[in-house]
């Protein structure tokens, strides 16, 4: 019998996420601007919005004793952002304008030389990086450092931060957003009320702003709720990274394609590495690996394993020890999967919850920089006397349709999608797309959900290597290198079924990096106190809602 993931969905509706407000407006807290996320884009919508109100003092005091506020549910700002990553400085050059260089921001310099190679097991074969994947001018950074820093310039323009924070709910009411209730803290693991128990608010505003990330829970059900879903539905890639401290500098970036993934299109195995230099003494390398494929046994952090044994990353790696490790989603629909607004009444969606990444540059950052920016000026157009709640908001879509964003996401639109075909067929129709920029073939591609792909078993996991806590590395050590601090007995914040064939059970259990699923005795056992919060699941037949806020990973340099 055949089995997809999506045969076996989660106990959990997105009804369950919309809800009026119901607590006494005493009791409620009023903001201007509400921003859920502190990431690249609820941090540049921060800023812009301090420099707007410092232009319009009134309007700043027509919003209240807190103008624009932004919701964090790490432990700090930084604390759940990982990325590759390579910045395109694009965007943070317009936000900041000449009150910021580039020198002032936490990069770990320009990237000066790049390299692409075809890997096999043992040979790498240096081939032309393709126009998309060009780097030079661009900046590496460790995406959570970057945001510590964005975080204090929101701070400096008057925002109010408000980290260890999940919003649960998006306040709906009479068709209009009116802010979100954020989540309990100190409840036990049956749900019951703990000695420290404090619950959740309803924060309310004349504009939300939900700038989650991939899978962002509101968001989701926002897209449902305002019927906003395009065309096609999201893909999701899951990213694995390590940061190491080597004792030789690297003075290149390095992209790696073909091994240890497998090139035919019965596996739908589409994606590479990375390795990037940090400063002198440290090297970020990831794996990342679309979650549409269709091995029951694939494992993200073990290919990252096996990928560490190639003699060109060995060479890199010798001598080092790694420092902390990670793992994300990313969405890799592109221009066809995104949703046909990116507002609501009362409601703006930016960032990579809205699906702003380009696959093959594999930039996202300045998309969501530029988001967050273009949704500021949207929000404040619709909070000055006499704008209309029902249409003001509309401006920010006219403004990304005209923005470069748009225009370079067009130029890729069908890419990520070609590959489903297979490594070298989907290589060859790419840089065709390339080459026309966008315009071949004609029409969008469609997408296939990824739990809605069929589940095969290849005996592949045998070739996994073993840990050997050196090179090599399992997942539990791995949580503990992410610094997570989820408590183990709060409720657990995954939904999926336990009573599943075994191939999803394996499946998930091998697709999981961070060991939080097992089969066991004919049902899944779900360990959620493990889980980083990559979002996998959510792609693969589960569904992942918002821990109790402070949970998950405490990143320092990813």
């Amino acid at each position: 019998m055949s089995v997809e993931p999506a045969d076996y969905p989660p106990p959990f509706s997105w009804r369950e996420v919309i809800a009026e407000p119901s607590d006494p407006p005493d009791e409620r807290i009023d903001v201007g601007v509400l921003i859920v996320g502190a990431g690249p884009a609820g941090l540049a919508c921060a800023i812009r919005l301090g420099q707007l109100l410092e232009e319009q003092p009134a309007l700043g005091e027509r919003l209240g004793e807190v103008p624009f506020a932004v919701l964090e549910k790490g432990k700090q700002v930084g604390s759940h952002l990982l990325s590759g990553a390579v910045v395109n400085p694009r965007s943070l050059r317009t936000l900041f304008g000449d009150k910021k260089r580039i020198a002032d921001m936490p990069f770990y310099g320009e990237v000066r030389s790049e390299s692409v190679y075809y890997l096999t097991p043992n040979q790498s074969l240096r081939i032309p990086a393709p126009p998309t994947m060009k780097n030079h001018h661009n900046y590496v950074a460790s995406l959570s450092q970057l945001g510590r820093w964005l975080a204090e310039e929101a701070e400096a323009v008057g925002a109010t931060l408000l980290p260890e924070t999940s919003a649960v709910q998006l306040l709906v009411e009479h068709g209009r957003v009116r802010g979100v209730r954020t989540g309990d803290r100190g409840r036990g693991r049956e749900g019951e009320e703990l000695a420290n128990f404090e619950p959740g608010s309803e924060i309310v505003a004349r504009v939300t702003v939900l700038c989650e990330g991939t899978q962002g829970h509101l968001t989701g059900a926002a897209i449902e709720r305002f019927g906003l879903a395009g065309e096609n539905p999201q893909v999701w890639a899951l990213g694995v990274k390590e940061v190491w401290k080597v004792p030789r500098p690297l003075e290149r970036v390095i992209h790696t394609m073909g091994w240890p993934l497998r090139a035919s299109a019965r596996y739908r195995e589409f994606g590479g590495s990375f390795i990037y230099p940090l400063g002198d003494d440290l090297v970020s390398l990831g794996m990342v690996v679309g979650l549409d494929y269709r091995d029951a046994e694939l494992s993200v952090h073990d290919l990252l394993q096996e990928l560490k044994r190639h003699p060109l990353v060995q060479g890199i790696l010798d001598g080092g020890e790694r420092v902390e490790w990670g793992a994300k989603t990313i969405p890799e629909g592109g221009f066809v999967s995104l949703p046909k607004q990116l507002s609501a009444p009362g409601l703006l969606l930016c960032g990579d919850g809205a699906g702003l990444v380009n696959v093959p540059a594999l930039k996202g950052v300045h998309y969501a920089v530029e988001s967050g920016r273009l949704a500021a000026d949207a929000a404040v157009a619709g909070v000055r006397p006499g704008a209309s709640p029902a249409t003001a908001l509309a401006s920010y879509d006219a403004a990304m349709r005209e923005s470069f964003v748009w225009k370079d996401l067009q130029e890729v639109r069908n890419m990520r999608q070609a590959f489903g075909r297979g490594f070298w067929l989907g290589g060859a129709m790419a840089g065709a797309m390339t080459a026309t920029k966008g315009r071949f073939p004609p029409g969008n591609s469609r997408t296939e959900r990824d739990a809605e792909q069929e589940l095969l078993t290849t005996g592949r996991s045998s070739e996994y290597p073993a840990p050997d806590g050196k090179l090599t590395f399992d997942k539990l050590s791995s949580v503990f290198a992410s610094g997570n601090k989820t408590r183990d007995d709060q409720p657990s914040h995954i939904r999926v079924q336990t009573r599943v064939p075994e191939e999803l059970g394996r499946m998930w259990e091998r697709m999981c990096p961070a060991q939080v699923y097992e089969w066991s005795d004919g049902a899944v056992q779900v360990t959620a106190s493990n889980c980083v919060q990559c979002g996998a699941i959510t792609a693969k037949g589960g569904r992942l809602t918002p821990p109790e806020g402070g949970s998950g990973p405490e990143y320092k340099i990813t």
